[in-house]
């Protein structure tokens, strides 16, 4: 085995497995089969930084022996005790992973724990965060694991997405203590709707420190996250005191999700990783396990972003993990470990930044957190969109965009009905001084009427509409504004029909404002292209982005398969390739094993110097590159999965 490396802090991690079984009453083998040596051979092969394994899930039973709370009936060996003995001797991280807020055996125990839903019955599954869960279970039973057995950290699933909105006399008494108002609320209409829920997620936010201070002081570099915080799914400002921010994503439509999930924690500053599912299933069929191929893909559009991957398995009910599992673990360990370096805590260029609208989303929804559902999907169609055109995309919120929204050349508001007020003014400022911003749907455009050289005429309706772009047309339905140039520029027409002669209504505009432009697109771009992706639209959006953004830093002549993203590791600027041709979206085909490979292409790097250096990692194809008038081209015979064009200043 060699010399013993040290464990590392999470902050620092890049490649980690996840297991875990959600133990419960029913196991009647839980840790029956696991073998040091079957361990062994997972952590030789694979190399993991860290491994987080089964503790305590959903259903609240522990897969440890706990003194504390309630552990499964079936265990058979001790399985935290081995694996930490194993991780130990070969100087692996050993995290825990262990739910949160939904605790169901807990609850049916201690029912005065659980959440009050809003017809004043007992939530099954989710505690309540006012009530004393936290303090006299959740605490006390994680310090108890801690110390049994030296662990590392925890990350705490079933979280800010399981968190209802609880009803309890608690809940009620400390609303009514902090704000003075004695008028409950049940529901969307009724009056303080949305005091409740922003009390009721300050409420979370207090439960999360508590058990994360409480942590920290009981074990020294003891690491925790809540599953999901401070993603897409709490889109705010960080505030609780979590040592990392991580993810499992989508099990399904896995590459799609990463792409948006990992734009935006990456935007965070925080240490951060995301986890693919290592198993989907199939319309009526149970879960298989994912191919290295399907894998490495899903890995590429995170670690394109900066961040750390895992993948997640279950073992057998027994704890076993076949050969050939650990060889498909070991195959996308080695597709990451060979990106390390030109990828991990990279930092972005800013080119183009995408609002995601907290305010928006918070406004519309009766979730205290996220996932958000079709609510996302305006911002998903446009990010497809612009990652289909080749610009290198960051995703933020609006607390994340106002801290940089000098160093983009562009911002993208896609469907949002509501923003902050400080947003909206410093977006005016941003154009006037320069800057370029477009907006997309009618909502978006609203907000910002004095600044776009139109006149509105009505309200916005639903309405059968086909854009014309290039040489087609495309279907483009649902509410449109209805609108006349008086200073604005018409970029792009509608018709009612999919008859094109003559003159079209204006669909999208280009005006100049102060030293800057503003672009709107007057109906639903974002909402349909992420139901279409019809290329016509795209093309839409591409007509009024080189209006806004003429030359890039970067452009990529390559099928709109290619996702490009602009980093920087110091003096090295790197060229994130991602080939999603041929991604899983479909429940049909739930499981894949070929990604075409794509080539040639050509690369254009606008440079005011010619580079050092300019080559691919990893080297496993030759390029050709010429700069010349402050341009680099680089040809690109070939492109599998993931490459990185590596230019040395």
């Amino acid at each position: 085995m060699g010399e013993v490396k040290k464990i590392m802090s999470r902050r620092e991690t890049f490649f980690g497995l996840h297991f875990d079984l959600h133990p419960g009453p029913g196991d009647t083998q839980l840790g029956e089969h696991i073998t040091e040596d079957m361990i062994a051979d997972l952590l030789e092969k694979v190399q993991p930084d860290f491994v987080q394994y089964d503790c305590k899930g959903h259903a609240g039973y522990t897969g440890y022996p706990t003194k504390i709370g309630w552990a499964s009936p079936g265990i058979k060996k001790d399985s935290l005790e081995i694996w930490r003995k194993v991780t130990k001797e070969y100087g692996v991280g050993l995290f825990i992973h262990y739910s949160g807020v939904w605790d169901s055996v807990a609850v049916e125990h201690h029912p005065e724990w659980a959440c009050i839903n809003a017809d004043g019955t007992s939530d099954k599954n989710e505690t309540s965060t006012f009530g004393p869960y936290c303090d006299e279970l959740l605490i006390p039973q994680l310090e108890e694991v801690a110390d049994a057995y030296d662990l590392n950290g925890v990350w705490v699933d079933g979280d800010c997405w399981a968190v209802k909105i609880d009803f309890s006399p608690a809940a009620k008494e400390a609303f009514t203590k902090a704000t003075g108002i004695k008028e409950i609320p049940t529901k969307r209409g009724d009056p303080y709707w949305a005091e409740y829920l922003a009390f009721q997620r300050e409420q979370f936010r207090k439960y999360v420190t508590r058990y994360v201070n409480a942590l920290h002081a009981h074990k020294h570099g003891f690491e925790v996250t809540s599953n999901w915080l401070y993603s897409t799914l709490v889109p705010e400002p960080i505030t609780v005191p979590i040592d990392f921010i991580s993810g499992d994503f989508s099990p399904g439509d896995s590459v799609n999700t990463a792409r948006l999930e990992a734009r935006y924690i990456g935007s965070t500053g925080m240490p951060w990783d995301l986890m693919a599912w290592g198993f989907n299933q199939g319309n009526n069929c149970s879960w298989t396990i994912k191919t290295a191929v399907q894998l490495k893909q899903e890995s590429a559009v995170v670690l394109a972003q900066g961040g750390g991957f895992q993948i997640y398995y279950q073992p057998t009910r027994a704890g076993w993990i076949d050969g050939w599992m650990i060889d498909i673990m070991a195959e996308v360990a080695e597709f990451c470990r060979k990106r390390q370096q030109v990828s991990h805590k990279t930092q972005p260029v800013p080119q183009v930044a995408l609002l995601l609208s907290s305010a928006s989303i918070y406004d519309k929804t009766d979730r205290l957190f996220g996932p958000w559902g079709e609510l996302l999907n305006p911002l998903q169609g446009v990010l497809h969109g612009l990652l289909e055109l080749h610009y290198s995309v960051d995703v933020m919120a609006e607390h994340k965009l106002m801290e940089n929204l000098s160093q983009y050349p562009v911002i993208v508001l896609p469907e949002c009905h509501k923003i902050t007020d400080d947003l909206r003014f410093a977006l005016v400022n941003y154009v006037r001084d320069g800057g370029q911003l477009l907006l997309v749907g009618a909502e978006s455009t609203s907000q910002f009427k004095d600044m776009l050289g139109v006149t509105y005429e009505g309200e916005p309706a639903d309405t059968g509409t086909y854009v014309k772009a290039g040489n087609g047309m495309a279907w483009l339905g649902g509410v449109w504004q209805k609108v006349n140039p008086t200073t604005a520029k018409i970029v792009g027409e509608r018709y009612p029909t999919q008859d094109g002669r003559g003159k079209g209504e204006c669909a999208v505009i280009v005006n100049p404002y102060g030293k800057g432009q503003v672009g709107a697109i007057y109906g639903p771009m974002g909402s349909v292209f992420y139901r279409s992706h019809y290329p016509v639209i795209r093309k839409m959006l591409s007509d009024i982005m080189q209006r806004l953004f003429p030359q890039p830093m970067v452009e990529l002549k390559a099928p709109p398969c290619v996702d490009v993203s602009l980093r920087r590791q110091g003096d090295r600027l790197l060229v994130h390739l991602a080939n999603t041709a041929g991604m899983q979206v479909s429940a049909s085909y739930a499981v894949t094993d070929f990604i075409p490979q794509l080539g040639p292409m050509e690369l254009i790097v606008h440079l005011e110097k010619k580079p050092k250096k300019v080559y691919v990692v990893p080297d496993d194809f030759e390029i050709k590159s010429h700069w010349s008038d402050g341009k680099l081209s680089v040809l690109i015979p070939k492109m599998n999965i993931h490459s990185v064009i590596v230019i040395e200043s």
